[in-house]
């Protein structure tokens, strides 16, 4: 497309409306201003264009130029993507902060990743080989951790005419089709357009987080969505970066959007020092973080999602299993919400856009596990957990509301359990996963056949609590019969053991499946033997009181490798202490 070059006639915070753009097109990007501000279009009325502005439009004045030259918002796909740190656009921090400034000028131009470098490539395909979209060509050793894959990027196909057998870098084509066609070691992608691939394949594996009351309670496939909404301290942005370290992915893509500033410099101070629990190697050789602070240009912000999602997907395409961790699309919608009421746009609940929904499902709908484009039949996914911020922590607003559509887990958190220093603070009640049936198959031929029993027993286990803790309010707790006590106490000791679970200890931030299953065993082997220790006319403080109630509470000190014979032991100790209790 030719350049198109127009002015500015208007300017409404981190929106520019622009005359003279007769033959633009919808969601292409232009450089707005003297000192070249990206932008993007976003309404076309006749030569006139709205623009949102991706940095702060102060100094702006009418009759400055506005350039477009009809290409979309892209992202740099390629080898560097890891370990980097990125704003909502891609404009990569720690290069802008190498120019000497530690705040981004406006119209920075700063290369997203090195054209430079040289790369030792390896190839897997040779001079003749037949190529189609999505073939992988070689490979990069991009980290210690993750082989960086070099695919052949969408629409492009035939056969290779020469291809590199040593080094590379983005500056020449690495492979050369016989048709003339050049591909590089990077490529560009519309972040507003999913990338393809060949079928998108049923949840039937749960996305393992190594939390109990996440993997037990409440699990999220692979490939699928989980949201988490929770009002002030309730422990989102914890429980993020929880799965961030300890969840069973090869990539994470972590989007800071609109959170404040001291908490992102937080994350981005310690998250470099965390270890990767499996390999021992620093946290971030897996991971790419965009952050948008609260008080960047809100334009970027909405588009920050959208960048993460694509990088994802690149990284899917490769056949990794990724997980995209947002926090939090509240502060998305906040920005979507600004841009409508600029563009005077009738709104709708709350002042949010009538199209908040459908927005929201462009983002969501690119999760998913699928067998991706190539020859090899790799699958790849990509798993996305969002967090939520409603205001008073009130779960019927627009945006938690709007976000369920999409969910297939919701993790409530609930602000009486974090002031009670119980974390994660999820309340079991009000959250849910529609992914349970699909996963039985996974858990009985995986885990075992009883883990879906005892994971039915424990919803129950809980709900009989809470039942009796009304009927305590009012005849209070020496009324209640025996086993109702029983009952209630066992209850407790599972929130404690179970539920409760710490992300910084280094035995229990991490617990595989065995150990949760046999840690429901162990406390379901203690109700079973102390109902019939009571049904033979033992007293209940007798069982309350037993050292073993004690040893039950302190399984979370133990690690996966060495529970096993630890749970054994346990329940036999019980079996027989409650078996020889003398009757009353």
């Amino acid at each position: 497309m030719a350049e198109i070059r127009g002015k500015i006639f208007g300017i409404a915070g981190p929106t520019v409306i622009a005359t003279g753009m007769t033959g633009a097109k919808m969601n292409t990007v232009c450089l707005v201003g003297n000192d070249g501000l990206l932008g993007e279009i976003i309404r076309i009325r006749g030569d006139r264009a709205t623009l949102q502005v991706y940095e702060e439009t102060g100094g702006l004045t009418a009759g400055e130029d506005v350039v477009t030259y009809g290409k979309p918002l892209n992202v740099v796909l390629g080898p560097g993507l890891l370990t980097n740190i990125y704003d909502g656009i891609q404009r990569p921090l720690y290069q802008i902060r190498a120019t000497g400034t530690d705040f981004m000028e406006r119209g920075i131009k700063v290369a997203t990743l090195d054209m430079e470098k040289v790369w030792q490539f390896s190839p897997l395909k040779k001079k003749g080989d037949e190529v189609e979209p999505g073939t992988i060509l070689g490979t990069v050793p991009e980290t210690e951790r993750i082989t960086h894959k070099v695919m052949v990027p969408p629409g492009i196909r035939g056969k290779i005419k020469d291809i590199k057998s040593s080094t590379a870098s983005g500056k020449e084509p690495l492979c050369v089709l016989e048709d003339g066609t050049e591909i590089g070691l990077y490529q560009e992608w519309p972040v507003r357009r999913s990338r393809p691939f060949k079928e998108k394949l049923p949840p039937e594996t749960p996305f393992i987080t190594g939390q109990r009351v996440f993997d037990t309670l409440l699990p999220v496939a692979e490939g699928g969505t989980a949201i988490v909404p929770g009002g002030f301290g309730t422990g989102k942005t914890v429980v993020e970066q929880t799965i961030a370290k300890f969840s069973r992915s090869d990539i994470v893509i972590y989007v800071g959007c609109g959170e404040r500033g001291n908490e992102m410099t937080d994350m981005l101070t310690e998250f470099p020092k965390l270890k990767d629990p499996d390999t021992g190697l620093p946290l971030n050789l897996r991971t790419v973080i965009i952050v948008n602070t609260s008080n960047m240009p809100v334009a970027a912000r909405e588009a920050s999602i959208f960048t993460g999602v694509t990088i994802a997907e690149y990284f899917r395409d490769m056949g990794y299993r990724v997980s995209l961790l947002a926090d939090s699309i509240s502060r998305w919608a906040e920005a979507l919400r600004e841009i409508s009421s600029r563009l005077e746009e009738m709104p709708g609940e709350e002042g949010f856009p009538p199209y908040l929904a459908t927005s929201l499902g462009s983002f969501y709908e690119r999760s998913g596990k699928v067998r991706c484009l190539g020859d090899d039949g790799r699958i790849g996914s990509i798993t996305i957990i969002s967090a939520v911020s409603p205001p008073g922590g009130d779960f019927s607003e627009p945006v938690t509301q709007s976000a369920l559509r999409f969910a297939g887990a919701l993790w409530a958190l609930d602000p009486d359990l974090a002031y009670r220093r119980h974390f994660p603070a999820v309340n079991w009640q009000t959250s849910f996963s529609l992914y349970y049936s699909e996963l039985a198959d996974w858990f009985d031929r995986e885990v075992s056949p009883e883990m879906i029993k005892f994971r039915t027993r424990l919803f129950k286990l809980l709900q009989r609590q809470n039942e009796l803790k009304e009927i305590i309010q009012i005849i209070g707790i020496e009324a209640l019969q025996e086993g109702d006590r029983l009952t209630l106490e066992v209850a407790n000791m599972a929130r404690e053991v179970f539920l409760k679970q710490s992300a910084y200890s280094e035995t229990d931030a991490f617990n595989s499946y065995e150990k949760q299953f046999r840690m429901l065993n162990v406390i379901f082997a203690f109700l079973d033997n102390a109902e019939a220790a009571l049904k033979r006319g033992v007293y209940i403080e007798t069982l309350i009181d037993s050292p073993l109630r004690t040893e039950v509470l302190k399984l979370q000190n133990y690690t996966n490798e060495g529970f096993a014979p630890r749970a054994e032991e346990l329940i036999e100790k019980i079996e027989g202490e409650f078996g020889t209790i003398e009757e009353k």
